[in-house]
Order: C-alpha cells, then structure tokens, then sequence
C-alpha cells in the first residue's frame, strides 16, 4: 500500500491536509510542501521537531499516550481518527490474535432470513459481502455481483445509479477500510481490495491516500433500484458478538411510505427467486 510505515502515513496525509490558518499559525509567502511543515506539528504538540520525524519516518516505536494526545490535538484529529492514530502503534503482540475472517454463524443467517421486510447482510473488514437474506440481495440485483461494496461503489457500472449521493458512499467506504486497516494492518484481504480498487479507479486511490477514517453508524441513504426506482432508508450497523470483523447492516424504511411499498415489490423479487438468505463460501 506504501513504502513507508502505517503511523508515518497517516501522520503524514493528516499533517498535508491542513492550512497553518486551521491551527492558528500565520502564512508568510509561498511554501514548497503542502500543508502543515513537521516543525509546526511539533511546535504545536509540543514535542522537538526531531522527535516528531522520528514518529514519521517510523523511528520512535513506542510514544507515550500523552505525546499521542499532544500530536493528535495538533492535527485536530476527531475521536476515531485519534483512536485509529492509537492503534497503528500498538505493536504486533498488542494487536488480537487475527484467527482471520470465520464465516457467518448459521443462527445468524437463519435469523437474517426471518427478516422478510428489511434488508439486511453481513460484511467484513474489506466490506465484502459474507452473507445476504433475500430481500438484501434483490436490492442489489441491478450490480454485476453482490460481492464486496467498496468494488460495487467504484467499480461497478450500477454504482453511480444506484448510490443517489455516490460521493458521500465512495468517502464511506474508503474511511470504513482505513479503520479497519486501523485494526489490522497486515491484512491480506484489505490489502488486496485497496490494491485492486486502487488500479481499477483513481477516486479509490486518492480516496485512499487522504488517510481518513470512519467506522459505519446510522444514517439515511438514497438508493436508486433500476426496478423499483428511489429508495430512502434508514441504515443501522452491528457489530457481530464473537466475529469482530464482522457486521451486520440493515436497512429500514418508514412505515407505509413509499420506500416501504417498494421494499414490498423487492420482497415479490425475492420470492420469485425463492432464495434463503446466503453465506459466502
């Protein structure tokens, strides 16, 4: 993903991101890096500028939590960002033994598949898709593959149709891997989605470089279905007690509005093909 060390990245893509005006220091004349220079982060954390290379070049291995505190106020990180700026330090044996990504537990499936109203399915870490109930898998039916969302949001033709604020989800998407980079760094599976999305669309690849994190909460969206036409749901995710690389994501519509009466339509869809709810293999 880089020649250079997770901490030094995301240090780096943060520190580019901001103005001097954004943390109160003044501008005088042209400069020849884009945002903030090493040395006003360290002024600003109150660290020495040394020191502050250091963490970026990936040469101080363990700062304390309160230079981590100090650093993250400079580059006005938010919660998760700073969260995310902790974990990357932590070392391997700090890090959950990865026992990699375990399939979706049957009880779960079964009770995905009880859910005839609502969309719901089940992603992992690089977001692909590990199991679906049939109402989920209608939804989608307009892409290529119900596969992984990140690739159906860029690299997909059905994306920009379908996601009525696309930009809005391909920022989600790309913030919702970073944090989970965040947990794992050496993942595999994260590194071959962001290498292969990262060829196949430079929005996923400039995306990916603002170092940006986000994990999923709840939200509104506005779907588009090439069948049904609009769609605008409310959105929830869990976390999956035993699977922490899992989550669950379900969708709900306002009762008896027209979302509604279109998820009803997608439900005939679903019957038709009469499918359970799926697990990936």
């Amino acid at each position: 993903m880089s020649n250079g060390t997770p901490l030094g990245d995301f240090l780096r893509a943060r520190r580019e991101a901001l103005k001097p005006h954004d943390v109160g220091l003044p501008e005088h004349g042209r400069r020849r890096v884009p945002g903030l220079r090493r040395e006003e982060v360290a002024l600003l954390a109150g660290v020495s500028s040394d020191y502050y290379v250091r963490l970026e070049q990936g040469r101080e291995n363990s700062p304390s939590p309160q230079v981590l505190d100090a650093v993250a106020q400079a580059l006005r990180l938010d919660a998760e960002a700073t969260a995310h700026l902790n974990r990357l330090c932590l070392t391997a044996s700090q890090r959950p033994r990865d026992r990699g990504e375990s399939a979706v537990s049957p009880q779960l499936a079964q009770l995905m598949d009880g859910w005839d109203h609502t969309p719901a399915f089940v992603v992992g870490a690089a977001l692909d898709i590990m199991a679906a109930n049939p109402l989920a898998t209608a939804l989608h039916s307009g892409f290529e593959k119900f596969d992984n969302l990140a690739r159906m949001v860029f690299a997909d033709p059905a994306g920009r149709a379908f996601y009525q604020e696309w930009e809005r989800a391909a920022h989600s998407c790309v913030a919702e891997i970073r944090a989970a980079y965040g947990h794992d760094p050496g993942s595999a599976r994260i590194a071959d989605v962001v290498a292969t999305l990262s060829a196949r669309s430079e929005e996923f690849a400039a995306l990916w470089r603002r170092h940006e994190v986000k994990g999923k909460s709840q939200e509104g969206k506005h779907l588009r279905h090439p069948q049904v036409g609009d769609l605008h749901i409310k959105f929830a995710a869990f976390t999956v007690n035993g699977a922490p690389h899992q989550q669950l994501v379900v969708y709900q519509a306002e009762p008896a509005g027209p979302t509604a009466a279109a998820f009803e339509r997608l439900r005939a869809m679903a019957a038709r093909e009469d499918g359970p709810a799926w697990s990936a293999p």
